[in-house]
């Protein structure tokens, strides 16, 4: 059996993974995800009891019940990178023997389910709405530093794409994974779905333009353009593509619901998001 180096997976001496400061027994099976540090409050106050509380640099956890079912929730940062962290060291607490180093007999599959931000690219998703991500188009690249079976991703879905958008070589080649249907399905079944574009950044690769040009300034009208069968890109994030392919190859169920705060095609911007945000929390809360 296969003993993870100290290299490559650090455990910290009270036998913690490394950035995330958790062990087996502080993740529950199901983890809410936020890029805000702040958010993990706004979700554990309608907790009746935390457990457990940890803040190590940009990742604050809390565990506690909610309505008796047990629920973590974990603030990731922002970004794919960071969740490359995340994901890996959320795995490696539950499904390797962190004394041993060795893989766990028993797999434990987690259910991630990311409660976001994000910018609409339709004219008709109003702010404050909710939108589900029924597929995530990755331009990160994370996905090709691993080693994965074909069926991760939609080969289909993403050659039409790279047709359409006349893809850049000089850029990172997309990527596109379908949601768990299972939490789609029963969490988000009445709210907008859609295809989520995960960008590597909020300004430049967003299509927005500040005091330094943008190479490929009509790209965002391709996005907006693009169809699939009876999917349409929805909106602009910057982790659930991540979050979809990792969790695909290690075994874990998950669903990104964003509140979109900006319209970037009506150039409209949210009065008060935080509001929407927590209504979004709440109901997911209710649902699970």
């Amino acid at each position: 059996m296969t003993r993870y180096k100290k290299s490559e997976l650090i455990i910290n001496p009270d036998k913690s993974v490394y950035h995330l400061n958790l062990k087996p027994g502080d993740v529950a099976d199901t983890v809410l995800l936020v890029g805000d540090q702040g958010r993990v409050q706004s979700i554990s106050k309608y907790f009746e009891k935390i457990d457990y509380k940890k803040q190590n640099r940009e990742f604050v956890t809390h565990t506690g019940y909610y309505k008796g079912k047990r629920i973590t929730a974990l603030s990731t940062g922002i970004g794919a990178d960071n969740i490359d962290i995340v994901i890996n060291e959320l795995d490696a607490a539950v499904n390797v023997d962190l004394n041993t180093r060795q893989l766990k007999d028993n797999h434990r599959s987690l259910k991630l389910i990311r409660l976001g931000t994000s910018g609409a690219i339709q004219p008709d998703i109003d702010v404050d709405t909710n939108v589900a991500s029924a597929y995530a188009i990755g331009l990160d690249g994370l996905l090709y530093f691993y080693k994965f079976d074909k069926e991760v991703i939609e080969e289909n879905m993403m050659n039409s794409f790279i047709e359409h958008t006349n893809w850049a070589t000089e850029l990172s080649k997309p990527y596109i994974v379908k949601n768990s249907g299972e939490l789609l399905n029963t969490i988000a079944y009445d709210m907008t779905q859609g295809i989520t574009v995960t960008a590597p950044g909020f300004f430049g690769p967003q299509g927005r333009e500040l005091r330094i040009p943008l190479a490929y300034p009509g790209l965002n009208s391709k996005f907006e353009n693009f169809k699939f069968s009876n999917q349409r890109i929805t909106n602009f994030e910057m982790e659930t593509s991540a979050i979809y392919a990792l969790g695909k190859i290690l075994g874990h169920e998950t669903l990104t619901i964003c509140t979109v705060i900006a319209n970037r095609i009506n150039k409209q911007y949210s009065l008060n998001y935080n509001k929407a945000v927590d209504k979004l929390i709440k109901t997911v809360l209710d649902r699970l």
